[in-house]
């Protein structure tokens, strides 16, 4: 016992004197596991964590960090981006790193690969402010693309149900032949050994809506083949929560494969006493064995298109067609009245916000621009013309689904949520910077500040999460859920993703009526090693890297 107790400590010994590229020291460690925090070093040699534990004695480093004061923990994962396009804008992702954040998670219902030629021309002929040349074929090739392009924050992706399923059947609303269905999940396959992380839905909008409960089963089970996972924007989040959430199940059990809820919420006033009856629904569904998980974003809005606020049905075969229907004066008068009345079979996020808490944020045509930041109501009034009839010109004369935001959840709720065991966070927003192409359009505040948010208000004012609580939910969780195997943990031989800040310095100034703001209180952050943000500036370099899913050998 003396023999290996003198080991150790001449083991110990030799450690401390050993050079280090990094040594953050003296901070409070949060390693990521929700355990106790406590006061210490973390070294970093190359793009690995090598030490993390009680303050280093003796040692080096080319670069020492005082973070007396400061919080040391892993990198934020944001488990829903649509960086997709932004990215390939401004590989920074500012509004991503000044919160920690320092992996964006991207794929829900649509992704950025597999294509075929007309599913290239359909993506470059939709694109709004942010133009790209499409030059990938596959999911794995784009996410290539972005690493080999230079981002500084690291990548992954789901593959999107939806995307697969116009790569082989267009935008038709009907069901699969076995022939197609067989299609499809060659390219889920294809997509998975590539590095996916499993496959995404979206059941609100048109395409992914025209999926059938047994076509899903069926591309769910072959991402579950390679590890992967389902992750659903549910067919309701409102109305029909409760079919919606029993399809999701239903595909978890069949499929057998781990299943997650995009952005949990219940929307619109009528909806938000369904909270019980939710929770109970997966709780039980959970205690049965099936690993049934959720993330949400923290904010009351939401923020997608027009798209939510009139049937699928009139979107079937694209924008294009669409656009033409919404001029036909028969159909608009049939859309017009569908768009009054709550629906169970299709979504309606207009009618659950009220077009007076229905905000207008993103037009492709400058001659519209004019109405961002004011509400459908007011540019009805403006216009002379009903809520629903100036939604639907608004479509065709942007030639866009147009961006909007709806206020449709309740705070009792959103803190709810916060608390449960497997919740996890993501964005729903692009990584933006307050600059440049970016500020041709209005944002959901969420893209600079829902990290921010969630450590600054919930945690730090109102004491709705502890801070080990919060952090293991913001990295190790979602890695785990992901299985990522080497990030989000501060622990040896990790990927030093890392993130120092003061909570008391944490500050969310982006808001709805003025989003383009980047939050506060984030000083230093390293992504595989590499210094990206130094004292809260971005320092040029661009480490990030694509993460791969399970499914990659």
């Amino acid at each position: 016992m003396k023999i290996k107790l003198l080991l150790l400590l001449f083991l110990v010994g030799c450690k401390d004197k050993l050079h280090y590229d990094v040594i953050i020291h003296n901070g409070l460690i949060h390693d990521g596991t929700g355990n106790t925090p406590y006061v210490g070093d973390v070294a970093i040699q190359g793009e690995e964590i090598v030490y993390v534990g009680p303050v280093l004695k003796g040692a080096t480093a080319d670069q020492l960090i005082d973070a007396k004061g400061k919080i040391v923990s892993p990198g934020f994962v944001n488990m829903l981006s649509w960086a997709n396009e932004s990215l390939l804008q401004d590989g920074r992702s500012l509004s991503g790193l000044k919160q920690g954040v320092t992996l964006e998670i991207m794929g829900e219902g649509s992704s950025m690969g597999p294509l075929n030629t007309e599913l290239t021309h359909y993506m470059e002929k939709t694109q709004g402010d942010i133009k790209y040349t499409v030059s990938w074929k596959t999911l794995g090739e784009y996410l290539n693309h972005l690493e080999q392009k230079g981002i500084a924050t690291n990548v992954a992706s789901f593959v999107g149900a939806e995307t697969v399923r116009i790569c082989v059947m267009g935008f038709e609303n009907r069901k699969a032949t076995k022939e197609e269905l067989q299609q499809m999940k060659a390219l889920v396959a294809e997509a998975m050994k590539e590095g996916a992380m499993g496959l995404g839905t979206s059941l609100i909008y048109a395409p992914g809506s025209y999926a059938d409960t047994e076509e899903l089963i069926e591309l769910a089970r072959t991402a579950g083949e390679y590890g992967g996972m389902y992750i659903s924007h549910l067919r309701s989040e409102g109305n029909a929560i409760d079919a919606a959430l029993n399809e999701l199940i239903t595909i978890s059990k069949e499929a057998k494969i781990p299943a997650e809820i995009y952005h949990l919420k219940l929307a619109g006033k009528d909806n938000w006493p369904k909270i019980s009856s939710v929770l109970y629904k997966i709780d039980s569904a959970r205690a049965k064995g099936l690993s049934i998980t959720a993330n949400m974003y923290n904010y009351t809005a939401g923020a997608t298109g027009l798209d939510a606020a009139m049937p699928t049905w009139v979107q079937e075969g694209g924008l294009d067609e669409w656009r033409k229907r919404l001029q036909d004066p028969a159909i608009r008068k049939k859309v017009g009245n569908e768009m009054q009345i709550k629906q169970k079979s299709w979504e309606n996020l207009c009618l659950a916000a009220g077009p007076d808490q229905t905000l207008l944020i993103g037009f492709k045509q400058d001659s519209l621009k004019k109405y961002t930041g004011k509400t459908l109501s007011e540019v009805a009034q403006l216009r002379g013309k009903t809520w629903y009839e100036t939604a639907m010109d608004l479509v065709v004369q942007d030639d866009s689904r147009v961006g909007v935001v709806y206020f449709l959840m309740s705070e009792e709720n959103l803190k709810k949520q916060m608390q449960l065991p497997y919740m996890t966070f993501g964005s729903d927003a692009s990584s933006l910077a307050p600059e440049g192409v970016f500020l041709k359009s209005n944002v959901h505040p969420r893209a600079y500040g829902n990290f921010n948010r969630l450590l600054s208000k919930y945690v730090r004012d109102e004491k709705v999460l502890s801070l080990p609580n919060a952090i293991h939910k913001l990295t190790f969780l979602p890695c785990q859920r992901l299985k990522i195997k080497d990030r989000g943990l501060l622990k040896e031989g990790y990927k030093a993703d890392v993130v120092v800040f003061a909570l008391e310095d944490l500050k969310e100034n982006s808001t709805y009526a003025d989003p383009h703001h980047l939050s506060e209180g984030v000083e230093h952050v390293w992504v595989n090693g590499q210094q990206v943000l130094k004292n809260g500036e971005f320092t040029g370099i661009y480490s990030g890297q694509f993460v791969k899913g399970p499914g990659k050998k």
